[in-house]
């Protein structure tokens, strides 16, 4: 197959879809890969680098797009990538469809097959192609709250640990899975007061195990959002419901009521946001003020540490890549159903039903919509 890696032009994104060494596995397997001029130069991974891996540097993405199979990637197509696409080519990257119904708009009309990286599921119910973002993304929401709690960003001037006779910062973690996880992991490393919200109790007690009593395991209600909430200095919005738009957790009068300089981190905001007060901002203008209230909502959180995002995205997303790279979409789907789940668009379909659901289209069962003639 012929495989595309164009260069990001999302704002400040920097990662790539594939490293030297992903491209090096393909070719080996006997694919071919175009890997855009420069793409991944601004985190360590110059060109040179790409052809001693067997890739061919292609000058712009219009080529890229037209001559590729296959496209992979890393944040979904902007606007003017979208029109490059075309009738049973692959796209393979984060889409983030529920809260952008422009974007599904442009895909839909593109008739090309796309496989979005946060629907692929795992046994267990995993998000694996989600889950490596999803580490960093925890762990950049504490290093970002705690640098706009300092009195200069504008945050109530609280140190997150404290020191010996001042108490620590109080941070509130609303969701319990990957990004929750190590959200609070990251928090308690630097001495943090934290408390976690989750509803599924057998989740809160496998966290209790592992930390014990470091981490207070809540179980989540509008009751326990609110109070928590109230008492916070740092609260991290950690839900995710895949494919779906975040649901709303904590509303514009409780954000009202909160302490002045508190900081939020709404991670979800790729997805909608969790907070009411939450619309998406970008590492070069990340946070805003509502009611004295610092808002961090950057939609490519992991893009601000791109090269080791970029390692951690390729060794997760490699191996589909190799199958559908081997096999075909219709094989390689029909194979394995937790790909298979990734599919959310295909010629003019929408093809997952938390996608369709949330944006008011018919949903067509992914194997029916690929026995189905392309547009």
């Amino acid at each position: 197959m012929l495989i595309g890696v164009p260069k990001e032009i999302k704002n400040h994104e920097y990662r790539i879809g594939l490293t030297p060494a992903g491209v090096r596995e393909l070719v080996h397997d006997g694919h071919q890969v175009l890997v855009q001029q420069d793409g991944g130069e601004p985190i360590g991974f110059d060109d040179a680098q790409y052809l001693d891996a067997g890739a061919e540097i292609v000058a712009s993405p219009e080529e890229i797009f037209a001559r590729a199979e296959m496209i992979i990637k890393v944040k979904e197509p902007q606007p003017a990538e979208c029109k490059l696409l075309r009738p049973g080519q692959i796209l393979f990257t984060y889409l983030h469809l529920a809260p952008d119904p422009e974007q599904a708009r442009a895909l839909l009309a593109s008739g090309a097959t796309c496989i979005a990286y946060e629907t692929v599921t795992s046994a267990g119910h995993g998000l694996p192609l989600l889950a490596p973002m999803s580490e960093v993304a925890g762990r950049m929401a504490i290093q970002a709250g705690a640098h706009n709690l300092e009195k200069a960003q504008g945050g109530n001037g609280v140190l997150l640990g404290g020191v010996p006779g001042v108490e620590p910062a109080k941070v509130l973690v609303i969701g319990g899975g990957v990004v929750g996880i190590n959200a609070a992991r990251m928090a308690m490393g630097m001495g943090a007061d934290v408390t976690l919200l989750d509803r599924d109790l057998g989740r809160l007690k496998e966290l209790d195990m592992v930390f014990g009593g470091r981490l207070k395991t809540v179980y989540s209600t509008k009751e326990a959002v609110e109070r928590y909430a109230l008492e916070a200095d740092l609260v991290v919005g950690a839900v995710l419901i895949p494919g779906a738009s975040a649901p709303k957790l904590i509303s514009r009068e409780l954000v009202g009521r909160m302490k002045k300089g508190a900081v939020m981190v709404d991670v979800a905001i790729d997805q909608g946001g969790c907070f009411e007060t939450s619309r998406a901002t970008t590492h070069q203008d990340p946070t805003y003020v509502v009611d004295g209230v610092v808002h961090y909502c950057v939609a490519n959180m992991p893009g601000g540490v791109a090269r080791t995002s970029t390692i951690a995205l390729t060794n997760a997303t490699l191996p589909y890549a190799v199958k559908l790279a081997r096999d075909g979409v219709s094989v390689a789907l029909e194979a394995d159903p937790h790909l298979r789940h990734g599919l959310n668009v295909h010629a003019g379909m929408v093809t997952h039903p938390a996608v369709a659901e949330a944006l008011g289209h018919e949903y067509v069962e992914p194997m029916a919509a690929l026995e189905r003639k392309p547009l």
